[in-house]
């Protein structure tokens, strides 16, 4: 310590500003990358979603995998301050990387737009996220406990407000991040061919790991740094070992019993060391049961997200795009923090009701559960209004009359009278084998059959026109369409001649006489739509505008008006969504208040109760059940798949009351304690080394000092 007075600011030491500033940058480099990961991935790589998604999804495993790394580099060899040091240059080296991978002029030789040597970004882009996942990874535990470090002992609550502070800048950078990083994709850069510009997209999370790392540099003569104490990790395997070896070697009656397992190793190793083990089996013990409350924390990001895609995202003036409802959480996040902080727990504490640690943990873990109970009954209400679809050997069939006269249609067991240019408003479901015949004819007709193989599990649109022409069209929509878009067909029925369609930029090409496009699909707003062929006379008006909301599917029937011009006439397929996204908040708000209670205070129990020599491990451990949960949820969302959304959320919700009430009753036995001064004990102890002055037992330190 070169310093004898750590200067400090609002009885802060001044040093964790500089921490603070450096994780938020840190964090809004790490979540403005992985924003764009998945889209860098189907777009630019072009490989599918699902290989996509597990390539993702294993980064983002790895990331809270090496923090045992970067937690053994620290604690035992280079201590935290080099260790974030060196680990973030890895890291900005690997963002580097990343960006450059995203260059398509690093291998398109013929500047036709396209990268010509996809290996090589792939190879890039591997390296790149390795070093990010060891560099983020291997920091994430150091910094925050070398947050914990720069306070003194009797500041507490200091360091208590500091890990909620520190909680704040992750998710100010994170909101931040998914905010302004998608801004930076859209736009267009390149030498020889304009494109999305990933490398600036990459390249400003890069910069700014590099603005954090000399943000914490330029700190460095403030930090209080502790020296690593040797491998210890490798002692603490060695002695767990040695306990349990000795343990079974005198298992016989005759040996006189210890009062804990571990005692078993005091032959051969001290007290000291014994004693800091037992302090870090006990939290990690108690993390067993934790890893079901990342499970659902982590499903905002997927399932949530696609719940959100079968709502409707117009909330009063503003429109939303369903996975913008994610930034939900970090917003609220940065206005419940300093709430619960200043406020909420103040009150609990007037009150007089002793709220401690792990009694705030398993309140958020309630709170947790009853978000995907409030999940559960939104997704009832979206179910009520999703339109019912073909199962099994169920065929759809949907008519349009797009002729001029009054047509009937003879199903097996009722018959439809359609007048002209109208429809059968909803889909009539029929059992493939007894569909045996349909029937059509208009006023003085002759009866037609109709005869198509219809296909399974599809729904189909019959046109019929004068006097009984029909064509059988299968509909290809067998769910509302994907991220809350809305499906478009044509249908011409204007003349003999084919049409072209365009709207919104994509192109229907030769809409043939009588018959129906394909569906593309468009965002929600308002579409112009052209239409063209050799039929139209020239001064007719030929473009029309939409207004599309949320998930729904329409046909457009191209007609003839009297003065020769065509005319659009709208029938809808699927109804748009119904159900606001608004009612998505209760949900985020119960989730973001259970991370707000469980998440900042898992940290700083984390901390407050390790050894001073092993607080980066315990930090990594904390950060392991993250690891975990992120695996659970892989593996229950692979092998079961739940022919009900809601009753998947009520599992995942009755799953994590079951674990919070154990984790409660563990709670119960867990007594805490003040390392420092156990380990003051120890140093006193070794002084005097006077057998009368050892003390057996410590007085447990009074939660209320903690």
């Amino acid at each position: 310590m070169g310093m004898s007075e750590p200067r400090s600011v609002f009885g802060y030491p001044l040093s964790i500003f500089f921490i603070v500033i450096n994780e938020f940058c840190e964090r809004f480099s790490y979540y403005g990358m992985k924003a764009l990961l998945i889209l860098y991935f189907t777009r630019f790589i072009g490989w599918d979603d699902n290989l996509s998604t597990a390539v993702y999804h294993s980064f983002v495993a790895l990331c809270y995998l090496t923090p045992i790394l970067g937690a053994l580099i620290a604690d035992s060899w280079l201590g935290k301050f080099k260790t974030i040091v060196s680990l973030s240059i890895v890291y900005t080296i690997g963002q580097a990387v990343t960006a450059v991978s995203s260059i398509n002029d690093l291998s398109d030789f013929d500047h036709d737009g396209t990268p010509n040597n996809i290996a090589l970004h792939v190879a890039l882009s591997m390296i790149g996220l390795a070093l990010i996942a060891l560099g983020t990874g291997g920091i994430k535990p150091c910094v925050s406990a070398f947050g914990g470090d720069q306070f003194e002992e009797g500041q507490e609550k200091q360091r208590n407000r500091f890990f909620s502070i520190f909680y704040l800048a992750i998710n100010a950078g994170s909101l931040l991040s998914t905010i302004i990083t998608p801004i930076l994709r859209v736009q267009e850069c390149g030498i020889h061919s304009k494109q999305a510009c990933y490398p600036l997209a990459f390249g400003v999370p890069a910069a700014l790991m590099a603005v954090a790392l000399i943000v914490f540099v330029l700190g460095s003569s403030m930090y209080k740094k502790f020296q690593p104490q040797g491998n210890i990790m490798e002692k603490v395997v060695k002695c767990i070992g040695f306990a349990i070896k000795n343990r079974f070697r005198h298992r016989s009656k005759e040996f006189p019993k210890r009062e804990h397992w571990l005692d078993w190793a005091k032959e051969k190793y001290d007290e000291r060391l014994i004693s800091q083990i037992k302090m870090v089996t006990k939290v990690m013990f108690l993390y067993i049961p934790l890893p079901m409350f990342w499970a659902l924390f982590d499903q905002q990001g997927s399932r949530w997200t696609l719940q959100a895609t079968t709502m409707s995202g117009k909330i009063g003036i503003i429109e939303i795009q369903p996975d913008q409802m994610q930034t939900v959480n970090a917003i609220l996040i940065v206005i419940m923090v300093p709430i619960v902080d200043t406020v909420v727990y103040p009150l609990i504490a007037k009150c007089g009701f002793n709220f401690t640690s792990l009694k705030k943990m398993t309140v958020g873990m309630f709170l947790a559960s009853m978000a995907f109970v409030a999940a559960a009954i939104v997704q009832v209400e979206i179910d009520k209004t999703l339109p019912v679809f073909p199962k099994g050997n169920e065929v759809q069939i949907k008519v349009l009359n797009i002729g001029n006269d009054n047509m009937t249609i003879y199903f097996p067991e009722e018959t439809v009278h359609l007048v002209q240019l109208s429809q059968t408003n909803i889909f009539r479901t029929f059992d493939v084998d007894k569909l045996t015949s349909i029937n059509i004819s208009s006023a003085g007709s002759a009866v037609t059959p109709v005869t198509h193989n219809f296909q399974v599990g599809h729904r189909h649109t019959l046109l019929v026109w004068d006097p009984n022409h029909y064509q059988v069209v299968k509909d290809g929509l067998n769910q509302k369409p994907e991220k809350g878009k809305n499906g478009v067909r044509f249908v011409n029925a204007f003349g003999e001649e084919s049409f072209n369609a365009t709207m919104d930029g994509k192109v229907y090409t030769n809409v043939t006489s009588h018959n129906a496009s394909i569906y593309q699909f468009f965002p929600s707003g308002m579409k112009n739509i052209t239409l063209s062929s050799s039929e139209i006379p020239g001064n007719c008006n030929n473009t029309f505008t939409s207004s599309l909301s949320f998930g729904s599917a329409y046909t457009y029937v191209i007609i003839k008006k009297g003065d020769g011009c065509p005319e659009l006439k709208e029938f809808e397929d699927i109804s748009p969504n119904s159900v606001s996204m608004a009612l998505q908040i209760p949900q985020y708000f119960l989730l973001t208040c259970g991370e707000v209670v469980f998440s900042v205070t898992g940290l700083e129990f984390s901390y407050s109760q390790a050894p001073s020599n092993m607080k980066s491990v315990l930090q990594a451990g904390w950060l392991l059940t993250v690891a975990v949960g992120n695996i659970i949820v892989l593996i229950v969302a692979g092998a079961g798949q739940f022919s009900e959304q809601w009753a998947e959320y009520i599992l995942f919700a009755s799953l994590l009351l079951v674990v919070s009430i154990i984790f409660a009753i563990m709670a119960r036995f867990y007594t805490y304690i003040n390392p420092a001064e156990i380990e003051a004990q120890f140093d006193e102890d070794e002084k005097k080394k006077k057998p009368e002055n050892l003390y057996s037992t410590l007085e447990p330190t009074s939660q209320s000092q903690m």
